[in-house]
């Protein structure tokens, strides 16, 4: 789901008040000796040194106090505590290289979002929802965003619904404030597509999938072979209609050479290519791939400030909800989050346990996690927040459909 919203990542401290008071307790604590003792160690039967009296300094000696002055040794230490405070203070102010993860707010797909609806579907007949379907975010601060001081690292890390991430963990060196959110809108775009194709591909409701090349790695079969912005219509004789279609007749070769038909420049033409055995197990040509969806009727998302692709999921939901008859909820209050592709695969997601968080504090009853995001889930669901687990489009639907009817929740997955 970055302040600059990211991730349906969404984009400060009390630290520093608690810093002030920790320092002038130490200040308090402090008992200097009272003026006129004698500072050196002695044995029990020791004698005083000649002239003076037990525990006095010899005569002549001892400093005489102006009235109303305080004592040298105590002033000494007060100047060195005030001291202490503001070297403290100040270096809570210096620049630290973290990325604070904090939980943001939720965001209802079958609400509304001011005065319009989140999701609106033009062209096809729709039907009245309740409840809620609601995608997390989390809020995003550090990096290219904007530095943040150690007061507020310090602060989230006493926190524990916060994160504190290395920034070179989460950004790549180099990264400016314009790349994320560029990457960010096109992963909210991509994600957005995705949802509505598994979506209807969920209904079974026909659309057309192409599939086009959006780059080559170098070094790669398909070096030489295929350019950027041909468009694949076959492999082998078997048409090309979504990506997993591919992956099949690519991986139907067994690594001999496939005949790729793509349409270059509004001709098609035939290549060969040999695919290459990846470490995944699958064959593959080295192309990076590219995909336009042509829809029977046009689906709008608005969401403004919000990037990232971990939304796709609950989009896809709010979508069926809003394309089939019935309330998907029956007037309960979901969230989730979790990535998804047009064949209806969910992905993970950074920030989960921000995103629990941040459905709980919205009234949310279930969350819908990501099966490979369990282990961020185990031992971190807030209270009263029911988890299900889910890899599939179908199962994150099956997991609501059983959860809202109130029976058979024990049968849908949990996070071990």
């Amino acid at each position: 789901m970055s302040a600059e919203p990211v991730c349906a990542r969404v984009q400060a401290s009390p630290f520093p008040c608690a810093c002030t008071a920790r320092y002038s307790r130490c200040q308090t604590g402090l008992r200097p000796r009272a003026p006129g003792k004698d500072s050196r160690l002695r044995s029990p039967n020791e004698e005083p040194p000649a002239g003076s009296a037990a525990g006095a300094e010899p005569a002549g000696t001892a400093p005489r106090a102006r009235p109303g002055q305080r004592p040298p040794r105590r002033r000494a230490l007060m100047i060195a505590g005030g001291t202490a405070f503001v070297l403290g203070a100040a270096a809570l102010l210096l620049p630290a290289p973290y990325v604070l993860e904090s939980p943001g707010p939720t965001f209802n797909t079958i609400g509304e979002i001011g005065d319009s609806p989140l999701i609106t579907i033009e062209g096809e007949q729709t039907y009245s929802t309740s409840g809620e379907l609601a995608l997390t975010t989390v809020y995003v601060s550090g990096g290219p965003n904007g530095a943040v001081n150690m007061g507020e690292v310090v602060g989230a890390w006493l926190d524990p619904q916060d994160a504190v991430l290395p920034v070179d963990f989460v950004y790549p060196p180099g990264t400016t404030r314009g790349e994320i959110q560029e990457g960010n809108a096109e992963a909210m775009t991509s994600s957005q597509e995705s949802a509505v194709a598994a979506a209807l591909d969920e209904l079974g409701i026909p659309f057309t999938e192409e599939i086009s090349v959006a780059g080559i790695m170098e070094g790669a079969p398909a070096e030489g072979v295929l350019e950027t912005g041909d468009i694949i219509v076959s492999v082998d004789g078997n048409p090309v209609t979504s990506v997993e279609s591919l992956r099949e007749s690519l991986n139907a070769t067994g690594g001999d050479a496939a005949r790729i038909t793509v349409r270059r420049d509004g001709e098609e033409q035939t290549l060969e290519v040999t695919p290459s055995l990846a470490e995944s197990g699958a064959y593959q040509v080295g192309a990076y791939l590219s995909i336009d969806f042509t829809f029977p009727f046009e689906v709008a998302i608005a969401l403004e400030n919000v990037g990232g692709a971990s939304a796709g999921m609950m989009f896809a939901l709010g979508i069926i909800d809003k394309l089939t008859p019935g309330e998907l909820t029956e007037g309960h209050r979901f969230a989730g989050t979790g990535t998804i592709d047009a064949d209806g695969q969910v992905g993970p997601i950074g920030g989960i346990e921000q995103k629990m968080v941040g459905a709980a504090e919205s009234g949310a009853e279930f969350f819908l996690a990501p099966v490979a995001n369990c282990d961020d889930v185990t031992g971190n669901i807030p209270d009263g927040l029911e988890v299900v687990s889910v890899s599939t489009l179908e199962e994150a639907l099956t997991a609501v459909k059983t959860l809202a009817s109130g029976s058979g929740a024990g049968d849908l997955a949990r996070c071990p």
